[in-house]
């Protein structure tokens, strides 16, 4: 989180926010803290891989679309776990 520039409270929020759209981009049906979680460890974990390969998502925009990415790749892993 301290490298894309926004502190924890913020990256509850935009967690949130990012989980939220990936949820309603891959209609999962999860509720508001599971949005929350897979936004937060999704944006950890697409920041961790877009650095990988020389991206850098910095500050509330960025941080929004790496949650995105990530949750909408951990509730494809989640679908293909389920099933």
């Amino acid at each position: 989180m301290d490298q894309a520039g926004v502190g924890w409270i913020a990256a509850i929020i935009i967690g949130g926010l990012a989980g939220w759209f990936a949820e309603m981009f891959m209609k999962s049906g999860t509720g508001i803290f599971v949005n929350i979680l897979l936004g937060i460890a999704g944006a950890a974990i697409a920041n961790g891989v877009l650095s990988y390969f020389g991206f850098a998502l910095t500050g509330w925009l960025g941080y929004l679309v790496a949650g995105f990415i990530g949750a909408c790749i951990l509730l494809a892993i989640w679908r293909m776990i389920k099933r």
